[in-house]
Formats: C-alpha cells, structure tokens, sequence
C-alpha cells in the first residue's frame, strides 16, 4: 500500500477499540515474571547449554595495546576460550556506530572491549578476565568539549538530524539592530541512558547462521550492522527481541554484547550468554553527548522576534555524528532572519549517539530557557512572548505549512488548568513556609518522522486474528496498540488478537525509536489488514466498499457471517507493506506541547523540590490514551533527571565516566516525582499514514527540564544556565533570608 495522498475515512476511524484506553496486554507476563527478557532464554530455547561470556574493557582512555599475555586466564578451570583482536578474525563496522567492537591494536576509548573470556560458568569466566594481563601504550587523549571547542568543525551533513549550518535572511545584521537582544552561553553535559535492562544477549550458531536473542530496537539495522561486522550477510542473522526493558535509543543497533557474544559462540561451538557490567554500558556503548549552545535572539520591543540564531557544539569519536541540538529553533518560533550551526569537536570518549529526542531534547533545555530570559527582558509574560511569536509555516520554508501545529493550544490548555494567572512576574515573590515557590513553563517540539513498515496478518478458524511484524517494544505498548489496529480493522475484540513482535524473521519495520515506532507500525498492521479483508470478503462471497467487519462478523447489507466461517477450510493469511509519497516535504509535520511547572526551593539549602508538573500534547490520533500518557509521565519523570541529576562525570585525565553505575549516576527516583497531569488535544493529521497517528514518547521530554530551569528562576531569582541545576549552583544567588 502507497500512501501518497491525506486520508480519508476509513475503518480506523470507527474507533471502537482504536483511541480507547487499553491495558497493555503483556502486562500480566512482565508483572509475573514471566516475560522472556534476552539474556533469560535457557537452553532449550538456543539450543543447547550456555557458555558464559565476560568482557574485558580497556583501561586507558586512548592508545594502543602493546601485549597481551592471557595464559594465566586460560588455565582457570572452565574457561572454554579467550577472544581477543588477534584471534577474532578481520571485524568491520556498521552503518549507524562508527565505535569498533573490538579493540586492537588501537584502543579508541575508555572501556572498548579488549578481550572476551568465555567459560562454562558466569563467575568463571569473570575470574579468568581478571587474569589478563594487558600491556598499553598511552597516548594523549581529547576528553574535554570546552578545552576541544575551538578544533571543533562543520561536520557533513548527516542521514539523521538538520543541516549542519542554516541561513535564512541576514541574521547579523537583523541582530546587530534589533532593538531588545539577548546573547547568552548555556551547557548541557555527557548523559547516559541509564536503562534497567543492561545489554546482554545470547548467541548461537547454526553451520553458518547465527541467531542472537538481544535487546535490539530496531532489529532490521542490528542484522544489517552485525553482519557487516562479522562480513556475512544479513540473511543468514535471526534476531529476537521480544521483550526489552528500557533501550531510550542505547540499544539501537548491535553494540559489544551482541558482536562479543556472536565471536565467543563461534569460538567455542555452542551458545554463549554475554551481558555487560554496569560500567561497562556507561563507558563501553553509547551515550548523549555533552553540548555547548550558544543563543541570541533580537526582538522588537513589542516581542516580535527579528533575529534568532543558534549554535551548538559537541563531540563524539572520529567519524561520529554530531549532536543536533539546533533542530527545534528551526521550526518552533516564527522570525524573518535565522542562523543556525552545528560544530563538532573529536573526543576520545565512547560514542555519543541517539538518546531519546536526539537533538531536540538538549536543544530545548536551552532554547526555552532563552526564551524566558527574552521575555523577561521585553516585559512579557512567558506564554504571552510564545504565543506572539508561533507561525503556522515552516520558519524556514514559508510556502510549507505545518500539517497540524496547535502549540497555541497547548500553552493556553496549559496555562488555564495550571493556573499560570496566579504566577508572579517578579521572581522570589512567593514563599510556603521556608520553601520558595515558582512556576516555568516551556514549549515542546518533536518531529513526526514515519516510515515503511511490513506486516503480516492471520485468521484462523476459531476467529482469532494473529499479527506478526518485526517492531519491537521497549516498555511502550507496542503489543497493545498494534493489538488494537488489528482488531478494529478486522471487527474482533481486542482479546481476540495475538500479537507476535521483534523476530526478524517477521515482516520488517523500522523498530523503535525516533518517535516513529508506533505511527509506522500500525499503519504497516492497517495495510496487511486491508489485504486480510479483502480476502475475507472474497472468500464469503461479499463484495464492494459496503462490507463491514464489527463484533466478530462480516457484513454487506442484510447478509452476514460469522468472520471465522471465513477460515473453516483453511488459514488465511494476507501480508503487506505501507510506504510513503510526498506529504512529508509538502508539509511539515511535528508534534507540538507544553510543560507546567510548579517548584520549592528550599531558602537555606538551595534543595529543590518539584511540586506538580503538567504536560499539554498534540501528537495526531493518540492510538491509546493509557499507554501514551504512561510515555509522557515516563518523559516528564526524565526531563527531571535532565534538569536536576543526570551528569555523566568525566575524568579527564584517565578519560571516562567516573559515576559509571545506577549508584554514581543519579536519576529520579518515586519520592522525587510530583503529582503529574497529562493532557491530549484532540487531533487528528490525515497527512500522516491512515491512522491519522504521531508517536508521542520523545515530545513529553522536550522542554521539561527548561521549564523546571524557568521555574526555579521564578522562585528564587537564580538563573542557572548550566545543567544539572545543583544546589550549588543556586546558593550563591539565593535571596537573602527574611
């Protein structure tokens, strides 16, 4: 199926199950224990009894390996196999991370994998690596973004993100004479995903296939990447991911514990069980990357914005991405002269890459604040300046309108249920107790990526309805809303579905991520059930666009049958793929939102307390209110780990992430999260896919920690530009105590 024009009216649109709130129909099995995660499948599952693999990371942060000597590991009773560069074969690289798997003889970064002991138990093989000896030559490092900045470059433009530089009017000189400016530096730091389940996978070998059980999102690039690692094709890789516990963008593709795992099954000839210590994740896979932003804004002194130019740099490995903070400033506020720069520096710490709302999330932790800082400046209420300034085209592009853009509606929905009206303008004003109170707010932006997705639907003769596509879900309600397409396409109750995920053996989707997971896959479902109806139809005998499928039956005017009759003498099994025309340059399509937020600020610690927080989303169809607000409430309870918490530490001498564990790395935990509310605006966009759908994960992160930031600054008059907002960072700019 081509969708190439908006769509109409279709059986989606009945919304008998679609657009309700379902629970996740997995639950029972995850809150039993009962869910298969990658690195639990036992050994009549893989084929046999596992072996154990523990990985060795490199202890210096950039160099070479000079020796190893791993006769003392090999001697330890159990151990099976030492894996290392020398014996692991020629290795490549994949598409998405340029991070080798293997180091040797050049160590790239603190924690690349150096060697692989492989050993009948668990406890063995780590006792074995603990033996290695490994002789280094150190070479001097780049490990500090400030200290690399004025090296940084303009990287190429890149398959994922905005342009790496922008012009649009005459930004200097619109912002040399605006008659209000604001220029100021802020600085989001290194990130980690921090997700419960760590990466781990088994994997075994079958003659010349592989078959890895691995927390995978999208598994069509991890066969992709690991077969150009292991230089074998991608045909002869089974991937299987039914379950996931947290990946936030970390596991994307393969990274060391699938290449590892695959290298140690082939080395000893049975299955291999490979899961990453806690430091190991934090310094050996993927991370969001630490940014420097640069904002300036010229205005009029009624709040037209003239001028708005923003600069970003980051830093990753040779031959990474850049982090592409500046994407949202390019289409969230209207302004006739514009500027944008991405600059890349290299660093020699592990792979800066995607981590939920790549880009737009540190963009929007500083472009929202600036707007606050602008707003205050022109003596403008906050949702006021916003408002003033929204666009319904494409700031870039003014022939281009948004396809749906109701953030006007968001921030005045927002502002009237929080009551923004009893906020004061002048910060400190406001005190319960020894607490100082305040109130941010900030807009949110996320793109409304979608992309080909394939499906493959079965009826069998009870009437049950069976899908089966590749998508994964990562704690996101995958199973329950492509549960719900394929039961209001084809007439049944949603109990009569089953749902099959994350076998790449599946008819391919793009996976999760990018905010695209759950637009896409339906829309892939909603395609295979066409073709499924098509042949129900046929195979009773009904014809024309009248037949209807509702409770279980199938219709044309005054005859109907039961929808299993269509099965009695066989399975039906129908398969299809949705792609995409030109709809996507003809408009622009992103989601749009706004955070509430009300803080404390202690006036003696500087301790900072959250009191309530309030999201207002736009995001097209929400496919199932209860699993989309548990996204957003999961979103919002980051963006407080963003503003107040998360730092990734860097050593930069040794040149790694010294709080490299769930001890050291702090993130919010229940006592830290408020009362939240969630609140969707109906909207429908039919540009889109037929389900008329946009995902909603990323967007409820975007701007909470800015307007946590704006909030603070209203408490206490204590502007921090510099994130995470510490109590440190705030004592020193405390009103003086009554």
């Amino acid at each position: 199926m081509k969708f190439d024009t908006p769509a109409g009216t279709n059986p989606i649109d009945r919304l008998r199950v679609v657009g309700r709130p379902a629970h996740r129909i997995e639950g029972p099995l995850k809150t039993t224990g009962t869910a298969r995660y990658a690195y639990e499948y036992q050994a009549q599952d893989i084929g046999g009894k596992p072996a154990y693999g523990f990985v060795l990371g490199a202890s210096i942060g950039k160099g070479r390996i000079a020796q190893i000597n791993d006769a003392r590991a090999r001697s330890v009773p159990g151990v099976l196999a030492v894996i290392t560069a020398a014996n692991a074969g020629k290795l490549g690289v994949g598409a998405f991370y340029v991070d080798r798997a293997l180091a040797g003889p050049d160590v790239d970064h603190y924690g690349q994998a150096v060697a692989i002991v492989v050993a009948e138990t668990f406890e063995q093989a780590r006792d074995a690596a603990s033996m290695i000896d490994v002789r280094y030559v150190r070479a001097d490092g780049a490990f500090d973004l400030a200290a690399a900045k004025d090296s940084a470059f303009t990287p190429k433009p890149a398959a994922f993100g905005p342009p790496p530089q922008t012009s649009i009017g005459d930004f200097e000189d619109a912002f040399a004479t605006a008659a209000v400016k604001l220029d100021e530096e802020y600085t989001t730091p290194d990130q980690s995903h921090a997700m419960m389940e760590p990466h781990a996978t088994i994997a075994a070998w079958n003659g010349d296939r592989l078959t890895c059980w691995c927390p995978i999102q999208q598994l069509n690039w991890g066969a992709r990447d690991l077969g150009l690692i292991l230089g074998i094709p991608k045909e002869n890789i089974r991937m299987v991911a039914a379950y996931i516990g947290g990946g936030f963008g970390g596991k994307g593709t393969v990274l060391a514990d699938t290449v590892s795992a695959a290298l140690a099954a082939r080395a000893v000839g049975r299955p291999v069980k490979v899961a990453l210590t806690r430091p190991l994740v934090f310094n050996s896979t993927t991370h969001r990357p630490a940014t420097i932003q640069r904002l300036r804004i010229g205005a009029t002194r009624d709040g037209k914005i003239t001028a708005i130019g923003h600069e970003s740099w980051s830093g990753n490995l040779r031959g990474g991405r850049t982090e592409a903070a500046t994407a949202s400033t390019r289409l969230l506020y209207a302004g006739a002269n514009r500027m944008t720069h991405l600059r890349l520096a290299v660093l020699d710490l592990a792979e800066g890459s995607a981590m939920r709302a790549p880009g737009e999330a540190p963009g929007m932790m500083t472009l929202e604040i600036a707007m606050d800082e602008m707003a205050e400046k022109l003596k403008l209420d906050p949702v006021a300046f916003r408002i003033l300034n929204d666009t319904q085209f494409d700031p870039e592009q003014p022939d281009r309108p948004f396809s749906t853009r109701q953030l006007v509606q968001c921030l005045q929905t927002g502002a009237e249920r929080f009551g923004w009206s009893m906020r004061q303008a002048i910060p400190a004003q406001v005190r319960d107790g020894r607490w100082l109170v305040g109130m941010g707010v900030a807009s949110a932006i996320r793109g409304a990526p979608i992309a080909r997705s394939a499906a493959r639907v079965r009826l069998d003769s009870r009437g049950i309805v069976t899908v089966e596509t590749d998508m994964t879900d990562i704690g996101t309600g995958s199973y329950t809303i492509i549960a719900q397409t394929a039961a209001e396409m084809m007439g049944v109750a949603i109990d009569r579905v089953v749902v099959r995920l994350a076998d790449s053996r599946f008819p391919e989707s793009p996976g999760s991520g990018g905010q695209w997971g759950a637009a896409s896959a339906t829309s892939g479902v909603y395609a295979a059930c066409v073709k499924l109806r098509e042949a129900v139809a046929a195979r009773l005998g009904f014809s024309g666009p009248e037949v209807v499928f509702a409770d279980s039956v199938v219709q044309s005017g005054n005859r109907s049958l039961p929808l299993a009759k269509a099965a009695e003498l066989g399975e039906l099994v129908a398969e299809d793929e949705i792609t995409y025309g030109e709809l996507s340059k003809q408009y622009a399509q992103q989601t749009f939102g706004a955070h509430f937020v009300e803080v404390g600020v202690d006036d003696f610690t500087g301790e900072v307390r959250l009191r309530r927080m309030l999201a207002v989303c736009a995001a097209g169809r929400i496919l199932n209110p209860m699993t989309a607000r548990s996204q957003v409430i999961g979103s919002m309870v980051m963006g407080v780990g963003a503003a107040l918490m998360e730092h990734l530490v860097v050593d930069k001498h040794v040149g790694c992430f010294i709080n490299h564990d769930l001890a050291g790395y702090e993130v919010p935990v229940h006592a830290d999260i408020p009362k939240q509310d969630v609140i969707f605006l109906d909207e429908i966009d039919a540009t889109m896919s037929p389900m008329k759908a946009k995902g909603v994960g990323e967007l409820g992160l975007c701007g909470v920690a800015a307007a946590i930031a704006n909030a603070i600054y209203n408490a206490t008059g204590a502007r921090v530009r510099d994130y995470p907002i510490t109590l440190d960072k705030i004592l020193e700019k405390l009103p003086a105590q009554a």
